[in-house]
């Protein structure tokens, strides 16, 4: 979590070096309090999955792992 919003600009550089250094295949996941506003642009940059405070462990275990496994992330 970075409260500042500084995840709209770390995000897309995080993204930017991991497909420049050969890792565009990683599965990015993002977690912590994100505005609403800012959960669209993240997914349409590249990352699988936000989750917010609050969210069920489950929840994430699961789709990390349907993303792992090649499953579709819902």
């Amino acid at each position: 979590s970075i409260l500042s919003g500084a995840h709209m600009a770390l995000v897309p550089r995080v993204l930017q070096l991991m497909r420049a250094n050969g890792q565009g295949d990683v599965h990015v996941f993002v977690g912590g309090i994100v505005p609403e506003t800012d959960v669209q642009p993240l997914l349409e940059m590249g990352v699988m999955a936000v989750y917010g405070p609050g969210t069920p462990s489950s929840k994430y275990i699961d789709e990390i792992r349907a993303a792992v496994l090649g499953e579709v992330v819902a």
